[in-house]
């Protein structure tokens, strides 16, 4: 134990001392650093991909699920995303230095609200590679810099990745040092960096519920959560049919591995039952499995063999996976209770041609991202116009949502005199 904390102490000391110099970088010398960046990333492509690919096999030799390699899984076109999303973070203003707001009191004194880095910035996250660059650009744009531990199921992945982004800071006269992967499979290492007070500023977790809540529970560096998402979708009385199979068959299986796709349907008792039952054979066609309550299997008697029988813990569970959750409700009053007793405050989605109906839904429902026909697979910083994001937040404190680059900053006062004193 000593000295692997040794060796982490040492590569958090190493980020605490770039982060000094990280903070007084001009925005183009960090926005050339992002188009080095995705530069190495190309010209390395092939290696990080047979790295990725030691990963993918492991996983599979383990048994992971076809949802667990999506999310592990590196191709040339997600190398190609991230690229694209490392020019369109360049393309963003850069938050240091803003002036949040400015004032002159009676005796003279100015005082401005300025935009600054948090410092060194503690990342665990499971699976996904794609957040090792991710994380790793939106730091290095805010002037932060960032000390990464992914799961040890993508290390070949990440130190790969990592390697590649060290590289290309190095070729533009940036501290490499600002991005450290560290490559320990000893759970031990994620509690050394949880309680490194002093050399790390705040503590990131980023994937399933499991891992926040160790994060939460042992971290002593501030925490910044992101939660997990049981999103829901609410076909109201009055939805259009065409907008409610869309949206729901979206936010389900376009991508069911991520947090903002819906795990549960719940359906107005009133809405024309032949539209129930197409939207129920859609989503069947498309390969989801549909656990439903007694209210709906009655209702739906025809298609009972195919539906599941929900139980209890189905409420509450984020499946990404094709698994869907289904319950039949009697009013909007009866939805909103359901999404309050059991949503985890992520993204939640009301379809109605009922303005009164969507504007208390809006207004009723507490989650990050509220939405009026749309699917909820659009909570995502891309989507949201932030450029890359390091995770989408479901506490209520400093960030909330997908969190962008303003996120990643804190402010300071710089209060500026002509001798006053007190």
């Amino acid at each position: 134990m000593e000295n692997l904390k040794e060796k982490v102490y040492a590569q958090l000391s190493l980020a605490k001392q770039a982060s000094r110099q990280m903070a007084l970088l001009t925005r183009t010398e960090k926005d050339k650093a992002l188009a080095a960046i995705g530069e190495k990333l190309l010209a390395d492509a092939q290696t990080i991909l047979a790295a990725n690919e030691l990963d993918i096999a492991k996983a599979e030799a383990d048994g992971q699920p076809a949802s667990y390699l999506d999310r592990l899984r590196l191709t040339p076109a997600r190398i190609n995303d991230l690229v694209e999303s490392l020019a369109a973070l360049a393309a963003l203003d850069d938050p240091v230095g803003q002036k949040m707001a400015s004032w002159t009191r009676p005796n003279g004194l100015v005082i401005e609200q300025i935009r600054v880095p948090l410092g060194v910035i503690g990342m665990v996250y499971e699976a996904r590679p794609n957040v090792t660059v991710d994380a790793a650009a939106i730091a290095l744009k805010t002037g932060n810099a960032i000390v990464l531990r992914g799961s040890h199921s993508a290390v070949n992945s990440n130190v790969a990745l990592a390697r590649s982004i060290r590289e290309a800071l190095a070729a533009t006269d940036l501290p490499e040092d600002a991005v450290q992967y560290l490559p320990f499979a000893e759970h031990a290492s994620v509690d050394l960096l949880c309680t490194a007070n002093g050399l790390v500023d705040v503590i990131i977790p980023r994937g399933g519920a499991g891992l926040i809540q160790r994060v939460l529970q042992l971290s002593s560096v501030p925490v910044l959560e992101t939660g997990v998402g049981n999103c829901h979708i609410y076909i109201d009385q009055a939805a259009r049919y065409d907008m409610a199979e869309a949206i729901t068959v979206n936010a389900k299986t376009s991508r069911p591995a991520v947090c903002n796709a819906a795990e549960t349907l719940l359906l107005h008792r009133n809405w024309p039952h032949d539209y129930q039952r197409a939207l129920l054979q859609k989503l069947l066609d498309q390969g989801v499995e549909l656990r439903a309550c007694e209210k709906t299997r009655e209702a739906h008697h025809e298609l009972a063999s195919l539906l599941h029988e929900a139980q209890a813990e189905d409420w509450d569970t984020e499946y990404t996976a094709l698994i869907l959750a289904v319950r039949t409700v009697d009013s909007l009053d009866e939805a909103i209770a359901h999404i309050t007793a059991h949503s985890t405050g992520h993204s939640e989605a009301i379809v109605t041609e009922d303005a009164a109906a969507a504007n208390q839904f809006l207004s009723a429902v507490d989650a990050t991202a509220v939405y009026h026909n749309a699917s909820t697979r659009f909570t995502d910083g891309g989507e949201f116009g932030f450029g890359a994001e390091i995770g989408i937040s479901t506490q209520k404190l400093h960030a909330r949502g997908p969190m962008g680059l303003p996120a990643l900053t804190s402010y300071k006062y710089v209060v500026r005199g002509t001798g006053q004193i007190r």
